[in-house]
């Protein structure tokens, strides 16, 4: 049998151990996908202090070594521990990893850069059992590694053969700090990714490992175009286009064992593809008495569930909301932002109890109940990297409602371009008037075209957003660095 080629997912968080966000569900979903007969994935990680005692308790103590960051010496011990078929390895220590927060500590860059240069110097201790051919990087908290790989340890006939695999998931994040930090902090005076790593006259992380990177991927194939423009390139759309050869976009998944409405124990009412227009109704009913929403079955329930950010198109959904009120529709959001999307929200939906609903709280369980209880799932981004959300909704047949931006753009197809092949409904231009045109078509449907409404329900319950196809694309990325 042939040696299976192996990938190690580096990551600062992953499902179920921490998760504060989209990374999270990728690291901790993906590997799992790419395993096969050929691939064997593995998962490396920090033991981050809010890693629950549930997890700790069944973790397996290896070993621990010295990691040499610039002048300093740290200890870090090796803890391993197999979920759900992947085996992770945790990195202890805990100057650096037991905080009272994932990010936004005085220190994180030399946290992440600590982690980066432990997980090469992992290699060492774990190599005869697993012996990367590929180390697959996640956002800037894993930007050096490339950048380490090449510069520390180049010659070292144990990591030459090392390719790197680089994906950013929000270019918004990109690690940026004095330069005075290459040399002091990351040890890599003298070094061409001293000069190489400086932009706007700052360290950036992030770009160090698209430099560094043999293989540059975003989260979907809009994103990666569009990051190549000066509208969301964040002052690197030249670096990006210089490296065009090597950047490519695959979309994300979601877990659709998870997300399935004919098992989910959080609704009102299970159904498939087969009852969902029996049954989906009932999770409406609840969900309007849950909020204390006028309950009606023949009133279309548009949902939020959301960051409350100009991002996330929170103030467009501010500014539309009196409007939205002259209209015979309800509208339920559910998420926590920016205070003044909260307030505007929130007050609007106190005064306006029968048809608008505002919880300011993040409820995982409650969040399926507007997935399953919706009619239309809003996502008016400003940008969206890859978005998660529109298609666990299309998975529970509610249909979404997007801005034509990144992920939204490559998952939606919109009635207005679609027709009866839609999946849902998108507008272009990030300004109230586009979605509020996106918003009156689609109550011309609900109320003029049942049966067009029926058909793009079976459309978006028809789609299938699993992991195996982004995985598969990954496995291709990997064959064709491994040759």
């Amino acid at each position: 049998m042939p040696k299976k080629k192996r990938v190690l997912f580096a990551a600062f968080e992953a499902t179920p151990f921490i998760k504060t966000g989209g990374l999270g569900d990728v690291a901790g979903s993906l590997p799992a996908h790419v395993k096969s007969d050929d691939y064997d994935a593995r998962v490396i990680l920090p033991l981050l202090g809010s890693i629950s005692d549930e997890y700790r308790s069944k973790m397996k103590y290896v070993t621990n070594y010295e990691v040499r960051l610039g002048w300093r010496s740290q200890y870090c011990g090796l803890f391993t521990l197999r979920k759900g078929g992947v085996t992770y390895y945790f990195l202890d220590n805990e100057y650096y990893f037991h905080r009272s927060h994932i990010y936004g500590e005085f220190d994180d860059g030399e946290r992440v850069a600590f982690f980066s240069k432990a997980v090469l110097e992992t290699i060492r201790y774990i190599w005869e059992n697993f012996y990367p051919d590929i180390i697959h990087c996640n956002d800037w908290h894993t930007a050096l590694i490339p950048v380490y790989l090449r510069e520390h340890y180049n010659g070292d006939p144990l990591y030459d053969p090392i390719k790197t695999v680089f994906t950013i998931h929000n270019l918004k994040f990109q690690g940026q700090y004095n330069k005075l930090v290459t040399g002091d902090v990351l040890g890599l005076r003298g070094t061409p990714a001293e000069g190489q790593m400086i932009h706007d006259d700052a360290t950036n992380y992030l770009q160090g490992a698209v430099i560094y990177s043999d293989a540059v991927t975003t989260v979907s194939p809009t994103y990666a175009d569009e990051i190549c423009t000066m509208q969301f390139g964040e002052r690197l759309e030249g670096l990006f286009n210089s490296r065009r050869y090597k950047l490519s976009g695959i979309i994300n998944g979601i877990d659709r064992d998870d997300f399935n409405p004919a098992k989910d124990k959080a609704i009102a009412a299970n159904y498939d593809e087969k009852s969902v227009f029996d049954k989906k109704v009932e999770n409406k009913l609840a969900l309007q008495r849950e909020l204390g929403l006028r309950e009606d079955p023949d009133v279309p329930l548009f949902a939020m569930v959301s960051r409350l950010t100009q991002q996330k198109g929170a103030n467009l959904i501010s500014a539309l909301l009196p409007e939205f009120r002259e209209r015979n529709m309800q509208v339920a959001v559910l998420g926590t932002g920016d205070a003044v999307y909260e307030h505007a929200i929130g007050d609007f939906a106190y005064h306006n109890p029968e048809n608008f609903a505002a919880r300011i709280t993040f409820n995982e369980p409650m969040s399926r109940r507007f997935y399953a209880g919706a009619d239309v799932f809003l996502m008016p981004s400003e940008f969206e990297p890859c978005g998660l959300a529109q298609m666990i909704s299309m998975r529970y047949g509610t249909l979404p409602l997007v801005r034509e931006t990144g992920g939204l753009k490559d998952t939606v197809a919109g009635y207005w371009d679609a027709g009866e092949n839609a999946n849902g409904f998108s507008f272009k231009d990030f300004d109230v008037n586009g979605l509020r045109n996106a918003v009156d078509l689609a109550l011309h449907l609900w109320f003029d075209e049942p049966k067009t409404w029926k058909k793009l329900m079976q459309n978006a319950m028809a789609m299938n957003y699993g992991w195996d196809a982004s995985a598969e694309k990954y496995r291709e990325l990997y064959d064709s660095l491994l040759g």
